[in-house]
């Protein structure tokens, strides 16, 4: 679910096909809009660019932080499954299942306990990926606000049904309510990344800190189960989350008084407005005073963009964008094609086929990791050791590889980043296999920094590749797969319980394989295709440089 490398390749987009207009776009998350010819559009694109100077600054400050909490308090919490699924065990949800064998003999938690456990994360899992396309619409229609304030409903209709699941006696309550958790995360999460225009000039720290945030979340569930086991399990998973009512409480206020209704504005976003309206046909049927107005109009939008595009902060930033896209290697392979000519290409399918297979493995980990422990170091209490270390490390990971996410994305190629994520990757599986404490730990610590590292990158290789035209189109089918998939993880927990007798050794060789099979393809390809691209824009640039003639002493030039 994340999305933040996109602005860092903000900029223009070149229509590779019925045009050689460049033409600016604007990250869109909606991926059922058309492009249709503005109206009502405001007298000055220079105040629209730089309307955030209508809020004063220290408002502004509080909407990041504001908005720092509770994404903290609610991005991502269901992510933090590990954490509470042995307070869930402790208090026997779905202990019902268990046959009269495995009661009599304290199995715990038993086969059929775990199974379903397992499915409840997946369900969540899935649905928070699944998300990113009806809340694309919503945020692009409706606004940050509206986004805001359905995510509250959706926290307080899960943190009630998870409260009073125990007082069910039939029924199950805590799926439904773990899945209404999952899809209020992403409603507060992705409306939140509009702030980063707030301050321009921080834009990339702003970011990192709501993605911090984001990772972070998943620690609540750590906090709850230290209460539990502090209180000796008189602060159970009831009153808990009565408790937690308190968060979605909170945004639903901030959303209604201090955050904005509609997202601020890039230079870019206004840019691509106003050439909208520039290349907007005139109405055939309009009087000839009418048809003055509108060339008028155009004329006045023309100086404004001039005038704002000649500001030499926007010329720095220009600059300091071409060299960053220069140096991906991919930038504007599929800028100005339909999304359906971008599916179609093995740019999508390759990238889709590695999403698929890493975060199965991404999720099928955070949900099996007590037990994958438990039978390759053959102790329950060296599992805890770990189980809990990966609590702590889960949350602190995503922020610590901030830093390194950041400067390698911005430094180094996409072919290259891909290819870190494959060796970090094949690693992590072989680590994944070995019976040993050190293993273990290593394995947990590289786990919790290729989390991000992974699904920043693929965010980042979607906005170079495809643009931002398609975006939510493209990227959004991309994680919606992906997501569809990981309901892969209910067979294989079952495989590793009833064909493998609990060693997980099988599965994640699986998983590795077919990560490193398609991780190959994938780094290869976007390789070889970044030298064409390379050689061919330096025999553009060859064939559009025209001949300097070198002047003589007299003032005449040497040439034929």
């Amino acid at each position: 679910m994340s999305l933040t490398r996109v602005a860092s390749v903000d900029g223009l987009e070149r229509e590779r096909r019925g045009s050689s207009v460049s033409s600016h776009q604007r990250m869109s998350f909606n991926p059922f809009n058309d492009r249709v010819p503005p109206v009502n559009r405001k007298t000055s694109v220079v105040s629209a660019a730089l309307q955030f100077e209508e809020v004063s600054k220290q408002k502004r400050l509080l909407q990041v932080v504001v908005a720092i909490i509770y994404c903290l308090f609610a991005a991502g919490i269901v992510f933090g499954y590990a954490a509470i699924k042995p307070v869930l065990i402790d208090e026997g949800v779905f202990k019902n299942l268990c046959t009269p064998e495995e009661v009599e003999q304290h199995t715990t938690p038993c086969y059929q306990q775990e199974i379903r456990l397992n499915l409840m994360f997946t369900v969540a899992a899935v649905s928070t990926n699944v998300a990113a396309l009806p809340i694309g619409t919503i945020l692009d229609k409706y606004g940050p606000r509206v986004c805001g304030i359905i995510g509250s409903i959706l926290l307080t209709i899960g943190a009630l049904l998870f409260s009073f699941a125990s007082r069910v006696n039939s029924g199950d309550l805590y799926t439904p309510g773990y899945f209404f958790l999952a899809l209020g995360g992403p409603f507060v999460f992705i409306s939140s990344f509009q702030l980063s225009n707030t301050f321009p000039q921080n834009s990339g720290l702003i970011l990192a800190l709501l993605t911090g945030a984001f990772d972070s979340s998943s620690a609540l569930f750590l906090v709850f189960r230290l209460v539990y086991e502090a209180t000796g399990g008189k602060l159970d998973t009831q009153r808990l989350f009565l408790i937690y009512l308190v968060v979605p409480v909170f945004i639903f206020l901030v959303q209604v008084f201090i955050m904005p209704k509609d997202s601020y504005k890039t230079v870019s976003e206004v840019v691509k407005d106003a050439e909208e309206e520039i290349n907007a046909p005139t109405p055939p049927d309009v009087s000839e005073e009418e048809a003055l107005e509108y060339r008028e109009r155009r004329r006045s939008t023309i100086a404004e963009v001039s005038l704002l595009l000649d500001k030499s902060t926007n010329t720095k930033r220009a600059n300091r964008e071409e060299s960053k896209n220069s140096k991906s290697g991919v930038w504007g392979a599929l800028h100005g094609y339909s999304a359906i000519d971008q599916i179609k290409t093995p740019w999508f399918w390759l990238i889709t086929f590695f999403t698929v297979v890493q975060m199965t493995r991404i999720n099928y980990f955070v949900a099996t990791i007590r037990p994958q422990e438990q039978y390759l170091l053959g102790s329950k209490h060296k599992a805890k050791v770990v189980n809990d270390f990966f609590d702590f490390a889960l949350p602190l990971g995503g922020v610590l590889s901030i830093p390194f996410i950041g400067t390698l994305l911005d430094h180094t190629s996409t072919p290259f980043a891909l290819g870190s994520l494959v060796v970090i990757a094949t690693i992590i599986g072989i680590l994944g296999c070995l019976p040993y404490m050190w293993a273990a730990i290593a394995n947990v610590c590289l786990f919790v920094v290729y989390r991000p590292f992974y699904y920043t990158t693929v965010s980042d290789y979607s906005a170079k590749v495809f643009g931002f035209q398609t975006f939510g189109k493209v990227y959004g089918l991309i994680i919606c797969l992906a997501g569809l998939f990981n309901f892969l993880q209910s067979p294989l927990d079952a495989a590793t319980h009833v064909i493998f007798n609990l060693n997980p050794i099988p599965v994640n060789v699986i998983l590795m394989s077919l990560a490193v099979i398609v991780g190959i393809a994938l780094v290869s390809f976007t390789y070889i295709k970044s030298r064409n691209m390379k050689r061919e824009h330096l025999e553009d640039e060859a064939e559009g440089a025209t001949e300097t003639l070198m002047p003589n002493p007299n003032g005449n030039t040497y040439g034929t």
